[in-house]
């Protein structure tokens, strides 16, 4: 019985360490990439991502060799092209991604104002490619587009992470182990619960660091691309007799602007400077003014009187 005990408060003690730093660490990394799409775990099956085939088990069971597993690195992308027609190339690069064993994540088609006054429209696609074909695919759709407007491609490294967490696993792992062959020898109900208790909290941080290398697998192996279809129209300026009206336009804009920025900045100005001190002068002269004035005029108007008498 004391013997139970004994081995299930040091088992206690190691893995809440264990499981608490897993969970910090994951949040952390989770808040910096961004959580999963909603629907199942977030991300379309897929074969293994690089680790060697003798390197070990992988999260759903397989645990690889700390030594040999690859570099990891989740690399994401976003890019601004204007095209002819963005309704139109939702769709292509939809197909594309699928094509390459991708799928779409989420589009928007939107109406926006052109320089002419005339409705336009705009669109915002989400896809999730492979990693290794991400750079292929933005070739592509640059190749296709008018004017690339921008292009970002971001990293980060998840490697030494992952390795941790392979780490926690297999001692967690070996902690169930022991804790089966502790069940065994339990005899009073008393010691079941408490070996019982154990093994759940166990199990459920094992499932927990499971999934989460899995979702750094995953989030390796298929890489964001957020794309924003701009119309051409919207981007042309218009001409007519070799005048280049958007130009004129904004220059007349930014002029108005300019005068607005002026006169707030001389009301505030006047309001909270000028016209505090105004009030101050007005009070610290005007009163003794005033006072001075009126017994003035109470001498003047007191003379005729005397005279009279």
């Amino acid at each position: 019985m004391k013997r139970i005990l004994f081995g299930l408060m040091v088992l206690t003690l190691a893995l809440t360490a264990c499981g608490a730093r897993a969970n910090s660490e994951f949040s952390t990394i989770s808040s910096d990439l961004g959580a999963p799409s909603a629907g199942g775990n977030g991300f379309a099956p897929q074969e293994s991502f690089g680790l060697p085939g003798d390197a070990g088990k992988s999260a759903d069971g397989l645990v690889a060799n700390s030594n040999t597993v690859e570099r990891m690195v989740i690399k994401n992308a976003d890019m601004s092209v204007v095209v002819k027609d963005p309704k139109a190339e939702v769709t292509n690069i939809s197909k594309m991604a699928e094509a390459l064993g991708g799928y779409l994540v989420s589009s928007n088609v939107y109406e926006a104002f052109a320089p002419s006054g005339v409705m336009a429209p705009e669109a915002n696609v989400v896809v999730r490619i492979p990693a290794e074909k991400l750079d292929e695919f933005m070739k592509t759709i640059k190749d296709g587009a008018t004017e690339v407007q921008s292009e970002n491609v971001n990293g980060t490294d998840v490697t030494s992470q992952y390795i941790d967490l392979e780490s926690q696993l297999k001692n967690l792992q070996a902690a169930e182990s022991q804790l089966m062959e502790i069940m065994k020898g339990a005899v009073t109900t008393e010691d079941v619960l408490n070996v019982y208790n154990q093994l759940t909290s166990i199990r459920g941080q094992i499932e927990s660091i499971k999934g989460q290398m899995k979702y750094f697998e995953e989030s390796a192996a298929l890489s964001s691309l957020s794309v924003r279809l701009i119309a051409e129209e919207t981007v042309q300026p218009i001409t007519i007799g070799g005048w280049h009206l958007s130009a004129w336009a904004s220059d007349a804009v930014q002029g108005f602007l300019n005068f607005l920025q002026d006169f707030t900045e001389f009301t505030i100005t006047f309001l909270l400077d000028f016209l505090p001190r105004l009030v101050v002068i007005g009070i610290v002269f005007g009163l003794p003014l005033r006072w001075l004035w009126r017994k003035m005029r109470g001498s003047k108007s007191a003379v005729p009187v005397e005279e009279k008498k």
